[in-house]
């Protein structure tokens, strides 16, 4: 099986989607054919010794499309003017104008309603291809309705309100093609945001290069003014970087060398030579686009409902237009003319547009103002998820704080010195992971300590380590490990309480037998991080939890800081699990906030896992529900906020629509409205709904 990817416009709802996925799977040859109306995005897996691409692209332009595979040379945008559909909404228009004119006049009925019939004849070409692959498909549609109640406008001699008919529904049309271009914006801009080409040094010469071509290693050349073009390294060059497009960050930031910088930033004052690290289809950018072009698929409970109803509703509201139209004429011996004409409007009432994309626009809106504010959200079911949470767990180190953690004292309990404490400690967590380990290790060589080769490192996850220094075997670690060992710490027992209350991390070195020394360690709460929990509480979230190994005094020292009431110390890995496990068994929404990588577990098991500061961090991009590109806790109520309003749209959107439909079609059933008025009603409940979804891109 081979498998491409395509563009294609034209789609004006989620149906026409659904329109496309039915023609290609019917291909002989065509494995899957996955349409994402939102990115305008189509996913063809195929057998190549059955049907090649072309095959299928021809039975998608047989449907009224035009498709083109991602990364050719994007078509130039026509002029108004010059685009087929817009040219004959005019002429339509204009035709019943004047039809309209003529009538005024009393001229002869042939010339009047030959204007009219030229204006459907105008304005229903599209309509009129559509809907008859529609029926021929055995899928009828939107267009397919609308062309019945012309045809059936025209039988009964109503030539006036059949080119009135086409004209609404053309301009209707038209216009919701616009509000929909309008929701894609947001991730066409991202796209927008990745230079086409690159000035690359390979050996003497300067090339520029199309990015598909540069390869891992190059150094790429970016000029003040310009926006990088690959992910890579600085290895010459300082300037301000603006990250906007990435992480959302409003104020450059510095770059010099050996700093990562990100495609799509823009270089604001000084050359920079940058290593490139990654390919441009695997860009941080690359990624994030990737990823919100996919959100799409994964829906809502509204858009799995909206997928479902779409399939039953358009041959319901056939059918019963059918037996309206013809019933009471055949069973009951009542006048033909008028049922007919009922039926008619029960047809036109029913093209439920509103409906079809009252959901999709505002999931596609939010996630593509989401992406722009430097928040990556993975799917609609995500944002719908995030809409109920109301419990928020946070992780302490490298979450609410800075994660970067300093050594600020070193106490001896026997006769060894302040540095032969910092070297053995130094040596053992040579060969651990941990941030408090960096810690200790910075210390050492600031110091300028010699750090010994350790021999036989075991680690205690969640409590500490231990090694081979020397000839004796030493320990490092949490009082709860040296308490499991069997080691006395009750001489430090003060000094340890101490340390603690002043919100600091005692690590307690020992040897086989006995305590050795401290080192405490400190680790900065983030600025914004008390702002931060404030905003999150009045978004309407009822409980922050912060989760931490970390002891009892220093977990009560930060959340005092940070404003959080509740918190839970002394946990390893899998009590952060079971944590929120508990949580979530009381009933509530939990999502969690942690690095993506480290607190991956609990992360998962949240109904909405959070992972923060993820700028070039290739697992915690795929592996979270949501992600902060960058390590900025003021995000999260952004976050929040925008998935509630965004589910409170969609909640208006659809209950709308279908109150619309509601009405509509008995009034139809009863006569209470005709072709015209139902349709003018039918197509601006649409317009009002989209309009609605698109207020999304104001949130902040």
């Amino acid at each position: 099986m081979k498998e491409m990817v395509f563009t294609v416009s034209g789609m004006d709802c989620a149906t026409c989607a659904a329109q496309i996925e039915s023609k290609l799977k019917s291909l002989k040859g065509v494995h899957t054919a996955s349409v994402n109306f939102g990115s305008e995005r189509l996913r063809l897996e195929y057998a190549p010794e059955t049907i090649d691409p072309e095959t299928a692209l021809r039975a998608l332009n047989k449907l009224g499309y035009e498709a083109q595979p991602v990364g050719a040379p994007p078509q130039r945008d026509r002029a108004w003017w010059t685009r087929p559909k817009l040219i004959l909404l005019v002429l339509c228009g204009l035709l019943t104008a004047v039809g309209f004119a003529l009538e005024l006049a009393g001229a002869g009925e042939w010339w009047v309603k030959g204007t009219y019939g030229l204006a459907v004849l105008v304005g229903g070409y599209y309509p009129v291809l559509s809907g008859w692959r529609g029926l021929r498909s055995l899928s009828p549609n939107i267009q397919t309705l609308l062309v019945a109640a012309a045809g059936g406008a025209i039988a009964l001699d109503l030539w006036e309100e059949a080119a009135i008919l086409v004209f609404i529904f053309s301009l209707g049309e038209v216009l919701e093609a616009y509000a929909v271009d309008k929701a894609r914006g947001a991730i066409r801009a991202l796209i927008a945001l990745v230079p086409k080409e690159a000035r690359v040094r390979r050996g003497d010469e300067e090339l520029v290069l199309l990015v598909e071509e540069i390869q891992i290693g190059d150094v790429v050349i970016v000029r003040p003014g310009e926006k990088i073009a690959m992910d890579g390294v600085v290895i010459g060059g300082r300037s301000a970087i603006d990250q906007a497009a990435i992480t959302g960050e409003s104020i450059p930031v510095t770059k010099g060398e050996g700093d990562e910088v990100y495609a799509g930033t823009i270089n604001e004052r000084g050359a920079l030579d940058i290593e490139v690290t990654k390919l441009a289809a695997d860009t941080t950018l690359a990624q994030i686009i990737h990823s919100v072009e996919e959100a799409q698929e994964r829906k809502t409970r509204y858009q799995r409902f909206g997928d479902r109803f779409a399939r039953i509703y358009t041959p319901a509201m056939f059918v019963l237009a059918i037996l309206l139209a013809t019933v009471p004429a055949l069973v009951f011996g009542e006048a033909f003319a008028p049922w007919f004409y009922r039926g008619l409007v029960v047809l036109v009432v029913s093209c439920s547009c509103g409906l079809v994309l009252s959901v999709p626009v505002s999931v596609v809106t939010a996630i593509g103002r989401a992406a722009r504010m430097g928040v990556l959200i993975k799917g609609g079911v995500y944002l719908e998820a995030a809409a109920r949470v109301d419990v928020l767990v946070v992780d302490k180190t490298g979450t609410l704080t800075l994660g970067k953690p300093e050594v600020t004292d070193i106490i001896p309990v026997g006769s060894l010195s302040p540095e032969e404490i910092l070297s053995l400690a130094a040596a053992i967590e040579k060969r651990s992971e941990h941030p408090l380990a960096d810690a200790v290790l910075r210390k050492a060589a600031k110091e300028g300590v010699e750090v010994p080769e350790p021999k036989d490192f075991e680690s205690y996850p969640g409590e500490g380590a231990s090694a081979r220094v020397g000839s004796g075997t030493y320990r490092i670690g949490t009082l709860r490990l040296l308490s499991r060992l069997g080691i006395a710490s009750d001489p430090a027992a003060a000094q340890i309480e101490r340390l603690e209350n002043d919100g600091k991390t005692v690590l307690l070195l020992a040897d086989r037998d006995s305590l050795l020394g401290m080192i405490a360690v400190a680790d900065r709460l983030r600025p914004e991080a008390p702002e931060a929990m404030r905003a999150i509480k009045s978004v309407g979230v009822g409980r922050i939890v912060m989760l931490t190994g970390d002891n009892e005094g220093t977990a009560r020292a930060i959340a005092l800081a940070a404003g959080i009431d509740e918190y839970w110390a002394g946990l390893l890995p899998a009590d952060k699990v079971e944590a929120v496990r508990d949580l979530k068994r009381g009933g509530s929404k939990v999502a969690m906030i942690g690095d993506g990588i480290n607190d991956a577990p609990a992360l998962a098991e949240a109904d909405v896992g959070i992972a923060m500061g993820v700028a070039g961090t290739d697992v915690a991009l795929e592996s979270a529900d949501a992600a902060l590109m960058s390590d900025d806790l003021s995000k999260i109520p952004f976050l929040l906020r925008l998935s509630r309003r965004a589910m409170n749209n969609i909640q208006q959107n659809f209950a709308a629509s279908l109150l619309i439909v509601a009405f509509l079609v008995p009034a139809a059933l009863f006569g209470w409205v005709g072709l015209v008025d139902g349709l003018l009603i039918n197509e601006s409940a649409a317009l009002i709904v989209i309009a609605n979804g698109l207020r999304l891109l104001r949130v902040t």
